[in-house]
């Protein structure tokens, strides 16, 4: 990986770590935005990465959002195009990506969590999107947040701009694990260790598959689904060592291939 000077990534044993580093309130700026896009275009590059986790450094923040000097009329265009390059290229991470809450995430660092397919979150996080207090609107949010709350609850979050604890985005299903600041490190890397034990290919195929059939009727995506499964995962190695192991009676030995 690269050298970063606002934000750390390293890879290990499967494991690639991209920790915003800018403490206390890793403000993502336009300079930590472009470090992200090039740190998440090697990842997507790097065919042995099988989890990325996203997080913050300190104990506050996960990230407290995009730096409002960078909304003004003559930065504003180049910090969207920037960081909605962060989400383009998210989209394109073929494995599970997950977000360790550190801290708050608010605005931006919000919707940074949200783009994740997976949010594990220390016991003392708040998520918010407080863009509406500030007369603009958060077009990340605007798209994701309708899709995984109840659309009530999402017009709430976004026209009232209030913040929720992480107990109460548990609750609405936008939290997957929340865990007491004393065992977050412990507890979230045996949240993400459950997942690296895992083949890569039944991983990437699985995230393909439940992608391909979002939004789609049932035959259609249906059919999506089976393409998947008989054309891409079953002629791996993985697939038909997962069966044999079963019916062998022994621990799989997983190619990642």
């Amino acid at each position: 990986m690269n050298e970063f000077k606002t934000i750390t990534c390293s890879t290990a044993d499967g494991l690639a770590t991209l920790t915003l580093n800018k403490p206390p309130y890793n403000v993502l700026d336009i300079e930590m935005m472009l470090e992200i896009n090039a740190a998440l275009d090697q990842i997507v590059a790097d065919g042995s990465v099988r989890v990325l986790q996203i997080t913050g450094s300190g104990e506050k923040a996960f990230s407290a959002g995009v730096d409002v000097a960078d909304h003004t009329a003559d930065k504003v265009e180049r910090m969207i195009e920037v960081f909605h390059g962060i989400f383009r290229r998210l989209e394109l991470v073929p494995v599970p990506v997950i977000a360790l809450l550190n801290g708050v995430a608010l605005g931006g660092g919000c919707e940074l969590a949200l783009a994740c397919d997976m949010i594990v979150a220390v016991s003392h996080a708040k998520l918010g999107q407080p863009e509406i207090k500030l007369g603009v609107f958060p077009p990340i949010a605007a798209i994701l947040l309708p899709r995984m709350v109840a659309p009530a609850k999402a017009y709430e979050l976004l026209l009232g701009g209030a913040n929720i604890d992480a107990l109460e985005a548990h609750r609405l299903g936008l939290v997957n694990q929340v865990i007491m600041k004393e065992e977050f490190g412990a507890g979230s890397a045996a949240f993400v260790q459950q997942f690296l034990t895992l083949s890569r290919s039944a991983l990437v195929y699985t995230k393909k598959a439940i992608r391909a059939a979002a939004g789609k009727p049932f035959n259609e995506a249906l059919g999506a689904a089976e393409a998947i499964y008989l054309q891409e995962l079953m002629p791996t190695a993985d697939a038909g060592e997962g069966l044999a192991s079963f019916m062998q009676k022994r621990p799989p030995v997983w190619q990642h291939q």
